[in-house]
């Protein structure tokens, strides 16, 4: 378990997001892939924590932006009604059957609705052709993202991503406008601190319930927290994980998690913070802003075409689960 792992740099001014677009013939039918684009190991990927991207000299764009890296394809297959199905095809074209165990699983995956009003967390079951089934995680209509986090045997940590159109009536909804406290299934989550581009922040989400703290927080995944941020317009995905572990001896299980969290631009970000109690694991949201003005000389400029965000929080839209 890595302590005080970074939300890393984010890669700015894109003229393209370098993914793939599949429509879904119901809401967890066929997937059919409509176009897929490809790059190189010199363009993108992660950090070595796995969960994140180095910014500037390594010149590699954030995780989820790509559907191929480092010789490694995220290929969505057909799958009966009420499930999503995908592989993971490696540098000889064969599909990659054997991985590391990453934070107590071997496959993690994330999807967001675009417009950030849905997001779920799951882990698909392996079949041993390679092939990855899960329930269809999408919570209705709508472009989702989906982000396949994952280590091969004997490869570096990834996180490839693509496009999941579930068809329906699509309505965007406004993203919730910047908050430090949010409720779900009656906890209250309160966020100190926030990112600044081109410096690393210390953000600490402290949960409580009825007004008590909560100082009995339940490992997930082997830590007190996950915390995953998704950039407003390009779905730039990182994954990270609190300051120290259950069990060490020094950290306690709440009512407060801290990460430290580093973003290079400046704009609108969503903070899904995943904590376990009572045997139930569940998602807290946030909308941050990294603000320009807090920035250091020669820090990077906001995200082109991302809208201010408006309208209100809410919990319990589509999508919102684990598994």
């Amino acid at each position: 378990m890595n302590t005080a792992m970074k939300l890393s740099g984010f890669a700015l001014g894109l003229a393209a997001v370098f993914g793939a677009a599949y429509g879904v013939g119901q809401v967890a039918g066929p997937v059919t892939p409509a176009a897929e684009s490809r790059h190189d190991d010199t363009m993108a990927g992660h950090g070595d924590t796995g969960h994140g991207t180095e910014a500037g000299a390594s010149g590699r764009l954030p995780g989820g932006l790509l559907v191929s890296d480092r010789g490694y394809t995220l290929v969505p297959v057909t799958a009966p009604s009420g499930e999503f199905a995908f592989r993971i095809a490696g540098p000889d074209g064969g599909p990659v059957t054997a991985y590391d165990v990453a934070h107590d699983r071997r496959m993690h995956l994330i999807v967001a609705r675009r417009d950030l009003s849905g997001f779920r967390h799951v882990h698909p079951e392996q079949d041993p052709d390679g092939t990855w089934r899960v329930a269809a995680p999408f919570g209705g209509p709508g472009v989702w993202r989906a982000f396949a986090d994952f280590t091969p045997t004997g490869g570096e940590p990834l996180t490839l991503g693509v496009d999941v159109t579930v068809p329906g009536a699509l309505t965007d909804r406004p993203l919730p406008p910047p908050a430090t406290s949010t409720t779900v299934d009656g906890y209250t989550v309160t966020l100190a601190g926030s990112p600044q581009p081109g410096r690393t922040a210390q953000l600490t989400l402290t949960v409580s319930r009825d007004g008590a703290p909560v100082t009995d927080l339940e490992p997930y995944l082997g830590a007190y927290g996950h915390l995953v941020a998704l950039r407003q317009g390009d779905l730039a995905y990182l994954h990270v994980h609190p300051d120290g572990a259950p069990g060490d001896g020094r950290t306690p299980p709440g009512p407060a998690v801290t990460f430290r969290a580093e973003v290079p631009s400046a704009g609108a970000y969503r903070l899904y913070l995943d904590f376990k109690h009572g045997g139930v694991v569940r998602t807290a949201e946030f909308t941050v802003l990294a603000d320009a003005a807090t920035a250091p000389t020669g820090s990077p400029a906001p995200t082109p075409n991302a809208p201010a965000p408006t309208g209100a929080a809410e919990h319990g839209e589509p999508g919102h689960g684990h598994d």
